[in-house]
């Protein structure tokens, strides 16, 4: 309300001072122009009057006085001779004046003058104007306007200059009130309420704040705040159940917590080829596209507590745009708590280092899915070249930080930890390899076996997926390298330098206990069929990229040669695979996607009928809620890698089961199969398998479905996402670096 009369207060005073401003510029303005009128109607009334003044002709000038007295705001004129003496007046003026003597005290002077007057109740304009016979003063031409429209002492006046602005200013201030109200006040008023509101924790359904032009440019911080309180409430919520039921599960305030603890005053570095953000330009406007990662949905909660720092590799089309110019931005872009590092890398070198070597090489090498690996030297002097353009943006992000802690992802980047480690000992250094790593024969094939070997040693800590990997990679250095592998402490003392080998199981998210939006896997299920245009009772999903590691093709034998062992299937069964594009500009990635193609192409022509196909291939990227929707709704979900690391799949469908239904039917390949083990776990070389599992997990008990599920989820729940990071930075953070023993591995640090 005080901001209300503040705002009517000045509105009035500025209105009044403008006002009264404007009307002394008008006044001013008036005079003037009446003097000028007057001087006009003077000097073309002396061209006249002067040549009949004389002749004495006193009718003639009479008559010009007359003719020209009735005009507008004209009250009188008169001439007078050179004794003061009236010879023409207009008619009325001496009654309307009477006595009154307007001749001016000197006739003798031959300049023009004029004069205000108040005579009686009447206010005059005065022009007195010399008339001259033969150059000499012969008499007085006297012109009297009426000038009470300027008489400031008039009603009139005050009415005309004062009275319509205030009426104006008073129609401007009424009009201001309803905007203030309206446009100010209320939204102030319903902002308060809101977040009065918000900070009560009483806010009902959507988090946004109310939709007003006046707060467009803080809707974005107002609506981080919100989400930020909301989030810290339902953390506390979240931490006070889980304190109340004695749990352990680990969430990403807990990790924070944890990792901040164990990093002291020292900040973590993280390396991956792929960037946690990315921007890319669509038309004329920048979108921010998060990739799909458990990597970000692992690190972050970190990297926020630590003010840490992610280098990546900047692949985007507008990335360079958004950086500045030491290639760095604040994230997440709504919520800035850490830096990303970008990297830029040329075509021949991205080609060369990542769909190259990377992917061509070491790829199909640690997959033992029988595609050939394929090493070009020219693709080797890019990778190395890659690393060491990484090491330098690492070591300059570095700078100035003590005992940094650095933790690499995955095999894009296996000679990174040596180059570091040489320039930075005071580093500690962790690669995580998301890949299998496989028998010490088969990584022989590789023709820099040793280089890669060496460069991965310049860790202090090395992690894989499972145990088997870790067993693997130590007979491949015991093989390829003189060092000491000390196999009952699981690591490799070379040079002077301890290397720790270790499994950390990666995992996801756990899965909400309650979704606000989750409907029945049946209700689900009849609208997906809908949306596909295919009427079917059952479904089975399958996610991957469209790799030939992943067994998609045994996946549809398998569901083919299921339809032809159970035919009271056919027309209720149908399978759906989603398939995201992956590296097809590779030839074999390319050639693959067409064998996909063809393959489900083959089984539709031969079992599909009106309204039914038993394959469903969605071959484009769908988005985390377009997945859900189809694990939520599944029978049946089949991982059916031929070798994996661990296969997210798996679990991602495990925490997306709120209802505890659904069927996981699980590689023994893939590493998730180690510890899921309620799943079917099938071998996916056999067809005959894998298609009974399918029979199984559509006949299985309800009872005996929800048994295995609730297993599961309980797994997926303890050994998290979360959990998987708070054990890697721990194990890390306790790496001795000045007395690195083999001493030190016989005691690992363990996370509850």
């Amino acid at each position: 309300m005080r901001l209300n009369f503040r705002l009517v207060g000045s509105l009035v005073a500025v209105l009044a001072v403008v006002a009264f401003a404007f009307s002394n510029f008008q006044y001013r303005a008036e005079k003037r122009d009446l003097r000028r009128r007057t001087e006009l109607l003077a000097e073309s009334l002396q061209e006249s009057v002067e040549p009949h003044l004389a002749k004495g002709s006193r009718l003639e000038l009479q008559r010009i006085v007359d003719r020209f007295g009735n005009r507008e705001h004209v009250t009188g004129i008169v001439v007078y001779d050179l004794r003061s003496a009236p010879i023409a007046m207009t008619s009325g003026l001496s009654d309307r004046f009477p006595g009154q003597n307007f001749v001016p005290s000197q006739l003798t002077t031959t300049s023009a003058a004029g004069r205000f007057l108040r005579v009686d109740s009447s206010y005059l304009y005065v022009y007195d104007l010399p008339l001259l016979v033969r150059d000499d003063v012969a008499g007085t031409l006297v012109l009297i306007h009426d000038a009470s429209s300027l008489d400031m002492r008039s009603v009139s006046f005050w009415r005309h200059a004062f009275l319509r602005p205030s009426v104006e200013a008073a129609l401007v201030v009424l009009i201001a009130l309803l905007i203030v109200r309206w446009s100010i006040s209320r939204p102030i008023a319903k902002t308060a309420q809101w977040m009065r509101a918000l900070r009560t924790g009483k806010v009902p359904g959507r988090l946004d704040a109310p939709e007003h032009d006046l707060f467009m440019p803080l809707r974005r911080e107002v609506r981080t705040l919100v989400e930020s309180l909301a989030a810290a409430r339902e953390s506390a919520a979240k931490e006070a159940r889980l304190r109340e039921a004695a749990e352990s599960t680990w969430t990403p305030e807990r990790l924070a917590v944890h990792v901040r603890g164990k990093l002291d005053s020292s900040r973590l570095f993280v390396v991956s080829n792929r960037e946690p953000y990315m921007h890319t330009k669509d038309g004329k406007t920048i979108r921010v596209v998060v990739p799909a990662s458990g990597l970000v949905t692992a690190l972050e909660p970190i990297l926020r507590a630590c003010d840490g720092t992610w280098i990546a590799h900047g692949s985007g089309s507008a990335d360079r745009e958004t950086a500045d110019k030491h290639d760095r931005l604040q994230a997440p872009p709504d919520d800035p708590k850490y830096t990303v590092r970008r990297v830029w890398l040329n075509k021949n070198e991205e080609e060369g280092y990542y769909y190259g070597f990377s992917n061509e090489g070491l790829w199909p090498l640690c997959h033992i899915a029988h595609t050939r690996p394929i090493f070009r030297a020219a693709d080797w002097e890019y990778y190395q070249a890659v690393n060491r353009k990484f090491a330098k943006a690492v070591l300059e992000e570095m700078e100035g930080t003590e005992h940094p802690v650095l933790l690499i992802q995955d095999y894009h980047f296996a000679l990174l930890p040596q180059l570091i480690k040489k320039e930075r000992p005071d580093a500690r250094v962790a690669i995580f390899w998301h890949i299998p790593w496989p028998n010490p024969e088969a990584f022989g094939i590789c023709p820099w076996q040793r280089e890669l070997l060496q460069g991965l040693l310049g860790a202090d800590l090395i992690g894989f997926h499972i145990q088997a990997h870790c067993d693997n990679f130590l007979e491949t250095v015991n093989r390829a390298l003189e060092s000491r592998v000390e196999w009952e402490h699981f690591s490799v003392n070379r040079e002077s330098h301890l290397t720790i080998v270790r499994p950390f199981p990666i995992s996801v998210a756990p899965g909400e206990e309650d979704a606000a939006d989750f409907r029945t896997a049946n209700g689900q299920r009849e609208m997906l069929f809908k949306e596909l245009g295919v009427q079917a009772l059952y479904l089975g999903v399958g996610v991957d990229r469209v790799d030939y590691t992943k067994g998609i093709l045994e996946r549809f034998l398998a569901v083919e040669r299921f339809l032809e062992r159970y035919p009271r299937y056919q027309g209720k069964f149908a399978f759906v695979q989603i398939g995201a594009p992956s590296r097809t500009h590779i030839k074999r990635y390319h050639d693959f996607l067409g064998e996909v193609e063809a393959e489900a192409d083959r089984i539709n022509w031969r079992y599909h009928t009106d309204g039914w196909r038993p394959i469903l291939f969605l071959n484009r990227h769908h988005s985390h809620e377009e997945i859900g929707r189809f694990y939520r709704a599944a029978d049946a979900c089949l991982v059916t890698s031929l070798h994996d690391g661990m296969n997210l799949v798996a679990k991602e469908f495990v925490a997306s089961r709120c209802d505890e239904d659904g069927v996981l039917i699980l590689s023994r390949f893939a590493g998730a199969s180690r510890e899921l083990r309620d799943a079917l776990i099938i071998n996916p070389y056999d067809i005959e398998e894998m298609s009974q599992a399918i029979h199984h997990a559509l006949e299985m008990d309800p009872g005996e479905r929800r048994t295995r599920m609730r297993r599961m989820r309980q797994t997926v729940k303890e050994q998290n996402i979360y959990r998987w990071a708070a054990n890697l930075i721990a194990e890390l953070c306790e790496v001795r670096l000045e007395t690195k023993t083999a001493e030190r591995a016989t005691n690992p640090p363990s996370v509850a």
